[in-house]
C-alpha cells in the first residue's frame, strides 16, 4: 500500500537502510522512457534521478518511488508505478483470481481517485501532478508530502495525535457525504465481505460466519453514507511537527458508513485495553470534528453511525479471523464486542 516517506517494517519500526543501500537496491529500469517523459512534463523540470524506493507493493505489483527533480520549483514528487506481476507472490498465500482482480480493481479505483474526485477534499492528501496507465503499467505522479512538511512517521500516538487523526477521518468524511462513488468501490475497505469469499469460507468461527452478511448488511443499509478511506491504518498516516496530519492510499476508498475508517483506525493504533478504556472518548471525539467540518450538528447521523461503531469493528473481525487467526489484533475485546452485535442482530 502506499506510504509516502520512509518505510515502516511490520514491528513499527523505522526502516534502517542507508540512502546508499536503497540506491544500490533500485532497478534503475524500472519505468519506461514514456512514464519519464511524463514526469518531467508535469513538473516542468529538466531532468529527473530515481533517488530511493520508498516501499514494494503488495505482493510485488510494483514499487513506490521517490525521484528527485532538477530545475523546477518541486524538489522531489513520489511516483507510484504500478506493474501487474506474471507470477503471484501473496505473503500470506492467498494467491487467487478474486484477489489478483481485486488488486487490478483497486489500483483503477484509486486513479478514478485522484483523477475525479481527490481535489474535493478538505482533509489533506498528496496532490496529484499527473496520471498515466500504459498497457499493463500505471503510474500516478504524487505531491512528496515528506517535502510539504509531513515528513513524521509514527509507530505509536498520544492522545493528542489520535484526535488530529480522528480530525482528519471526520473532514474527509464531510467532504463527500451523500456523493455517489461513480468508479470507486461502491462498498469501500479491503475487507468488504463481497471481496472476501475464501477468508469467509474458512473462517472457524461458525457463530461469525453465519452472521457476517447480517452485519455487512446492516452496514451497507446505512441511511447516512459517505466516502471512506478504506485503509486508514496509522501507517497511512503522515504527521508534521506542528501536529497536522496528512493520508496516503487510496486504494479502496469507496461508500459506506464512517465507522468503518474510524474502527479501523483505532484497532491499528491501541492495544485492547485502550480501545475499550477510550471508546467513549473516541466517538466524542471524532463527532465533535464531524460536526465542526459540516457546520451544523447533524443528529441524525451522530446516532446512527454511533451505533454503527462496534458493528464496523465486528466487520473487520470477521475478516481479521478468516485472513490470519493468530494475528495480535484478534483479542478478547474483539470477541466481546462481535459476540454482543451478533446478539442484537
Amino acid at each position: 500500500m502506499l506510504l509516502v516517506g520512509f518505510m515502516i517494517s511490520t514491528t513499527g519500526h523505522f526502516n534502517s537502510k542507508t540512502f546508499t543501500e536503497q540506491s544500490q537496491s533500485l532497478d534503475h529500469h524500472f519505468m519506461n522512457q514514456h512514464f519519464k517523459s511524463i514526469i518531467l512534463q508535469s513538473t516542468e523540470a529538466s531532468s529527473m534521478v530515481e533517488q530511493e524506493v520508498i516501499q514494494s507493493l503488495w505482493s510485488g505489483y510494483g514499487k513506490i518511488v521517490r525521484v528527485s527533480l532538477e530545475n523546477t520549483s518541486v524538489a522531489s514528487v513520489v511516483v507510484k508505478h504500478v506493474q501487474l506481476p506474471t507470477h503471484k507472490n501473496h505473503p500470506r498465500g492467498w494467491n487467487t483470481d478474486v484477489g489478483h482482480q481485486r488488486k487490478v480493481k483497486s489500483y483503477k479505483v484509486e486513479s478514478k481517485w485522484y483523477d475525479k474526485y481527490s481535489a474535493q477534499s478538505s482533509a489533506r492528501l498528496p496532490q496529484c501532478l499527473a496520471l498515466e496507465q500504459h498497457e499493463d503499467e500505471v503510474l500516478m505522479v504524487l505531491e512528496d508530502l515528506d517535502e510539504a512538511g509531513y515528513h513524521l512517521r509514527k509507530g505509536s500516538l498520544t492522545w493528542e495525535e489520535i484526535s488530529f487523526c480522528l480530525e482528519w477521518l471526520a473532514v474527509f468524511h464531510a467532504s463527500y457525504l451523500d456523493k455517489e462513488p461513480d468508479g470507486l468501490w461502491q462498498v469501500g475497505t479491503y475487507w468488504h465481505l463481497d471481496t472476501r469469499p475464501q477468508e469467509l469460507e474458512v473462517l472457524d468461527d461458525a457463530r461469525l460466519r453465519e452472521a457476517a452478511p447480517l452485519i455487512d448488511k446492516k452496514l451497507n443499509e446505512c441511511a447516512h453514507k459517505t466516502f471512506v478511506h478504506g485503509d486508514a491504518k496509522l501507517a497511512n498516516f503522515c504527521f508534521g511537527e506542528d501536529g497536522q496530519v496528512a493520508a496516503v492510499d487510496f486504494q479502496y476508498v469507496g461508500g459506506g458508513c464512517g465507522m468503518k475508517d474510524v474502527a479501523y483506525f483505532i484497532g491499528s493504533c491501541l492495544q485492547e485495553k485502550d480501545c475499550e478504556r477510550l471508546e467513549a472518548q473516541i466517538l466524542d471525539t471524532y463527532f465533535d470534528h464531524l460536526h465542526s467540518a459540516l457546520k451544523e450538528r447533524h443528529e441524525a447521523l451522530e446516532l446512527e453511525w454511533r451505533a454503527l461503531y462496534r458493528v464496523a469493528w465486528a466487520d473487520f473481525h470477521r475478516f481479521l479471523k478468516g485472513w490470519s487467526p493468530s494475528h495480535w489484533k484478534i483479542n478478547s475485546y474483539s470477541e466481546r464486542v462481535t459476540s454482543e452485535v451478533i446478539m442484537n442482530l
